[in-house]
């Protein structure tokens, strides 16, 4: 079905996509070692369980965690634990605790890689344990466990899987790659999905400038004759892709501020995440590849290639034709809301959608440019996905006005960079709000912090001056007896 209305704003894009997406999805060979971060790119991290000098297999758990916002790594090649160390990664702060990995040639696989037999036998919450073990992350760049997102959608009792195939990045094409090349493999996965979540329905929405995924897509949902999967072709616009955003497309609702999807009763997950539910349920695999766009003018032969959790960029960007011309950033991500790298030997992680070799032609009419006072001309309001103000926000961040920027929403703000985009003063707006929402966040962590340091001491207080009580009431007790004529100081009758 076609859906022609969406959210209020955004913009359309020079989408830069039709060089890497004419091209099919290279699969990298095993590269020599991998650097596999901790961090993924959530900001938390799993914690290793193998030391250095270990033997791994294909397919080995090296790194579990407890926390809802982590996921566990495994290794995607056989070989030898080298290094456990803080190493650059594409990660906020740049630098992530990473587990060196060499090959040794070896094909061993881990017993525990091994296809499911009967998905559909399995419980929701069974489904949602093992994923979790296998280490299925967001692949449409939040790299947050997929899990996690599963769970909470149960708890609250949605009913709609949106399957996200929108992909309204420039630059970045892997998404419709993967739905071109291996449809089956994502409505398979929407299945899996969509019971681990306990929806009764999926929508797979694509926008519109996708014909060839769209096509493919419809083809694997006609022979699933399931009336309760279907697809949504959305228009292409920027960020038609935001999670809330396409939610209000597809679901016509709109998530609550500082609330979660699943409270409007949908939940959303990416296509390419699908595919890995369903490798994982045919091949057993865990999360140990993902399809990336390696794209721009600085690279030789752009593209999307299936490489290993790990694989350092160096050996992407080789795959991909090498260096060509003057790149002046390596970035994670596309031209919108990528993050620029420190190197090229940084590992992929599960959250990399595309490294964005970046010339002065790609990224030029940035470069250098002067911040000048804003002008007042509202473009920045005008384009805002969120219905946000980002004149008034961007005065309250400079001010450090906490109270201002909760009450304009800046925790809403999804950080698109339409704003900057549009602003004729060259104003960083995305990296103000994004740093006022840092800020802003340790702030309310102290101010917690405060009042739990004051309720824990007030409780104590209050133990305190209960004790002294019961303690000077038992005195005067003790004392009174003594005082009765015929009672000793320990009751007993003379």
């Amino acid at each position: 079905m076609a859906v022609r209305s969406r959210f209020p704003a955004g913009l359309a894009l020079d989408a830069h996509k039709q060089q890497a997406c004419g091209t099919q999805i290279v699969e990298l060979p095993l590269p020599a070692h991998l650097v596999l971060a901790l961090d993924q790119g959530t900001g938390y991290s799993a914690e290793p369980v193998v030391a250095v000098g270990e033997a791994v297999a294909t397919g080995t758990l090296v790194a579990r965690t407890g926390h809802p916002f982590a996921s566990a790594v495994h290794a995607p090649l056989a070989g030898i634990v080298v290094a456990i160390e803080a190493r650059e990664a594409a990660v906020e702060g740049g630098r992530s605790v990473c587990i060196v990995i060499e090959g040794n040639g070896s094909d061993r696989i881990d017993d525990s890689v091994r296809p499911v037999k009967d998905p559909a036998s399995l419980g929701p919450e069974e489904l949602v344990r093992r994923l979790r073990d296998a280490g299925i992350a967001g692949l449409g760049g939040a790299g947050f466990p997929a899990s996690t997102k599963l769970a909470s959608a149960r708890n609250l009792g949605a009913h709609t899987l949106v399957l996200n195939g929108a992909e309204c990045e420039p630059w970045i094409c892997c998404d419709d790659a993967l739905m071109r090349s291996a449809a089956s493999d994502v409505v398979l996965g929407a299945l899996i999905l969509r019971r681990a979540a306990g929806a009764v329905r999926c929508v797979i929405a694509i926008e519109e400038d996708k014909p060839a995924a769209i096509a493919a897509v419809t083809g694997a949902i006609d022979g699933l004759r399931d009336d309760a999967v279907t697809l949504a072709v959305v228009p292409a616009v920027y960020p038609q892709g935001a999670e809330r955003q396409l939610i209000t497309t597809v679901a016509g609702v709109e998530v609550p501020s500082g609330g979660l999807p699943a409270d409007a009763g949908v939940i959303c997950q990416n296509v390419a995440t699908a595919a890995a539910v369903a490798r994982w349920a045919t091949r057993g695999e865990p999360m140990l590849s993902r399809v990336v766009t390696v794209t721009g003018s600085g690279v030789g032969h752009p593209g999307n290639v299936r490489a290993p959790i790990g694989t350092p960029l160096a050996a992407l960007i080789a795959a991909s034709g090498g260096y060509r011309g003057t790149p002046l950033r390596l970035i994670a991500g596309g031209s919108m809301t990528g993050r620029a790298l420190p190197s090229d030997e940084v590992g992929l992680t599960k959250s990399m959608n595309c490294v964005l070799v970046a010339t002065r032609d790609d990224i030029g009419s940035r470069l250098g440019a002067v911040e000048l006072p804003c002008i007042r001309c509202g473009d920045c309001a005008n384009s805002c996905p969120a219905g946000l103000l980002p004149q008034q926000l961007l005065r309250a961040a400079l001010a450090d006005a906490h109270d201002t920027l909760r009450q304009l929403g800046v925790h809403d703000c999804i950080e698109c960079g339409l704003c900057d985009y549009v602003c004729p003063s060259q104003i960083p707006l995305a990296d103000r709000f994004r740093e006022a929402k840092r800020r802003l966040q340790e702030a309310e962590a102290m101010t917690k912090k405060a009042a739990d340091a004051r309720e824990r001491h007030e409780l104590r207080q209050r133990r305190l001056q209960e004790a002294a009580t019961i303690e000077q009431e038992t005195f005067e007790s003790v004392r009174g007896r003594a005082r009765r004529p015929g009672v000793d100081s320990t009751g007993d009758s003379n």
